[in-house]
């Protein structure tokens, strides 16, 4: 036997007392328990992984390995990868590494891409080895792609000088002066916030002090980020200076709180690309790509459709409360596109490119009832969770992205396309109608039973519509502009048949309502911009002077009804002749409603462009402002048609 010959043990043949076996035993299991806790304890690596790990789980892929992935690129818009170098056909070869990920049950679970313990990729460590994890990192970091993004490389591509011809100077007196009003508005917002509100999140008029909320994560400075292309554009070159230096010194992105997904999106995300774009500013680089970087963790759900609210320091994210059965947002997750896009383009990630095209697959997979997408979408099945469908809040700016998408690629993002005229088909369909006073308006669907208002967000389309007319189904061209124009004029009747001449919140067409609030809740402007915005696009359109004059209309009612002493408010009641204030100076009246109406004060010869926070997310028609052209690496041209 074994243990003959040990001190202690029988030679009888019967082997180990009771007692010793025990103790054997006791020994042996702690021996094992010690090597398997190890495992857990010590720092990750991917050799224990392929140690322990099955060898049929599903593997993540990792740009930078031995493997190597050839792709074409264009013509098949999934594959069309921000930055990738290649013409019509071309082959991208894309070195893949692939690592089982780590599974649980059925459901796999990524590893946070904003993790701090892991060495990860960021602006910093742009020319570094291939991080580790299932992050894809760019193969420019590898020697295998391209130098790094140059903005002297894409000045070249300008046909224009960033702020156009003049800057856009009108060649008449009064349009001039009103142009010159609109700016001075700017500054006085501007230099109210500065001196109650500098750094906080936006300013409070009424009491004179400084708003943080809960939106943002524990971010800061909202109106200084969101502001900073309309400064620039404005000539207002102090300010925007101030504003740079604010965001180089004190803008800090190491906060731990709970942000929106798609505020932070579009406000700051949004602010800094354009703000880099028209400046060619590192420090917006910079604090972009970083910030960018953060946002990834929120797409670590079983479907790749990222939830609304993340912990931008833990990476953890999780539903609105208040959204169906713990879904995410058609209009949220529907408007990262254009940023993600050029997040990839900026540090060679192609990651966040990948994000958000998997969103489209998604997309295109599920069965869409009568062609229609509703608002809530769950995250974990991948299934709609109720049948609402509105084009305003909670699915705007999702048809917004997609024809904006389209015409960013300079027209070759097909998919792009197909989706937004698909869904403009549906909506024609089932959602848009007439009142019995003619006015044209687009309701709600709920489950299929119409609710006939209209919200203040859903004015943006006349403007959308109007900017896709160009593109859609053969001979549709001036449908589209009709209906583009229709919209329009019942967003501006939401206007006209108020006291203040400022449009409510939303808007009925029932029980002999036409264009009005008829609910108390209903009746508050808080300085959004939309109705503005589709001025703004009409006019470039069509140069019909009534836009101009409905747009200068909106300029004298905000002065007269939300000027006050230290900023501009909203207001509670649009149909008061009396009003009262909110004390609230949003951030995007000063990026988007006053930037609105300063364009549409420019000379006819649009020689500038609308960079807006959502940055691009009112882009020009490619006649007439700015558009992507791949074959110049994905950058901007603006142009300055003399004729047009």
């Amino acid at each position: 036997m074994v243990f003959r010959k040990l001190p202690g043990v029988s030679a009888s043949g019967m082997g180990l007392r009771l007692s010793q076996k025990f103790v054997f035993l006791l020994f042996l299991s702690g021996l094992v328990t010690l090597c398997f806790g190890a495992l857990f304890f010590l720092p990750d690596t991917m050799r224990l992984k392929r140690i322990f790990l099955s060898k049929n789980e599903n593997p993540a892929v990792t740009v930078g390995s031995d493997n190597v992935l050839s792709k074409k690129v264009p013509g098949d818009p999934e594959h069309q990868r921000a930055g990738l170098k290649g013409g019509e056909g071309a082959t991208v070869k894309l070195k893949v590494s692939r690592k089982p990920s780590v599974t649980h049950g059925a459901r796999t679970v990524e590893r946070s891409v904003g993790s701090r313990a892991q060495d990860e990729w960021s602006p910093a460590k742009a020319h570094e080895p291939a991080a580790r994890d299932e992050r894809v990192t760019s193969a420019a970091q590898n020697g295998q792609r391209g130098s790094a993004y140059s903005y002297e490389t894409f000045k070249k591509c300008l046909l224009k000088p960033p702020l156009g011809k003049n800057k856009g100077t009108p060649s008449d007196s009064e349009t001039l002066q009103r142009r010159e009003k609109v700016k001075e508005m700017m500054k006085f917002a501007w230099d109210n916030y500065k001196r109650y509100a500098w750094g906080k999140n936006e300013l409070r008029p009424l009491t004179k002090n400084g708003h943080i909320g809960n939106m943002f994560g524990g971010l800061r400075g909202a109106s200084i980020v969101d502001s900073l292309d309309t400064l620039y554009i404005m000539g207002l070159m102090e300010e925007y200076e101030e504003a740079k230096e604010w965001i180089q010194d004190n803008l800090d992105l190491n906060s731990n709180g709970e942000a929106s997904l798609f505020e932070v999106n579009i406000r700051y995300v949004g602010g800094l690309l354009s703000a880099y774009y028209l400046t060619g500013a590192e420090i917006f680089k910079q604090k972009v790509l970083e910030l960018g970087e953060k946002l990834l963790p929120a797409f670590n759900t079983p479907t790749g459709i990222p939830r609304g609210v993340i912990n931008l320091g833990s990476g953890t994210s999780w539903s609105w409360g208040w959204a169906s059965a713990g879904s995410s947002i058609l209009a949220e997750f529907g408007t990262l596109h254009l940023e993600f896009v050029h997040l990839s383009e900026l540090s060679r990630n192609p990651l966040f490119t990948e994000k958000v095209m998997n969103i489209r697959k998604l997309l295109n997979k599920i069965e869409k009832p009568h062609g229609l997408y509703p608002n809530f979408l769950s995250p974990v099945s991948g299934n709609w969770v109720q049948h609402h469908v509105s084009i305003g809040g909670l699915g705007d700016s999702f048809y917004e992205y997609l024809i904006k998408s389209y015409l960013m690629s300079d027209k070759t993002d097909e998919e792009a396309q197909k989706m937004y005229y698909s869904a403009m088909e549906a909506i024609e369909a089932n959602l848009v109608q007439k009142s019995p006073g003619g006015l044209t308006y687009v309701a709600e669907w709920r489950g299929g039973i119409l609710d006939h208002k209209m919200g203040h967000l859903a004015c943006f389309s006349g403007g959308m519509i109007g900017i896709g007319a160009d593109d859609g189904p053969a001979g549709q061209k001036q449908h589209y502009l009709d209906l583009a124009a229709e919209i329009t004029h019942t967003c501006h009747e939401s206007y006209s048949r108020s006291a203040t001449k400022l449009g409510p919140e939303a808007f009925r067409f029932d029980a002999g309502a036409e264009a009005t609030a008829t609910r108390l809740s209903d009746r508050y402007y808080i300085l959004r911009p939309e109705v503005i915005e589709s001025y703004m696009y009409m006019w470039r359109l069509t140069h019909d002077p009534k836009y101009r004059e409905w747009g200068w209309e909106a300029v004298e009612a905000l002065e007269k009804h939300c000027r006050v002493e230290a900023g501009f408010s909203g207001i509670r009641d649009v149909y008061a002749s009396t009003v009262s204030h909110d004390n609230m100076q949003q951030s995007f009246f000063l990026s988007e409603t006053l930037k609105f109406n300063n364009e549409s004060e420019k000379h006819k010869n649009p020689a500038t462009y609308d960079f807006s926070a959502p940055f691009l997310s009112h882009l020009m028609h490619s006649i007439d402002f700015l558009y992507f052209l791949y074959p110049c690496k994905a950058y901007f041209i603006i142009s300055d048609t003399e004729n047009f």
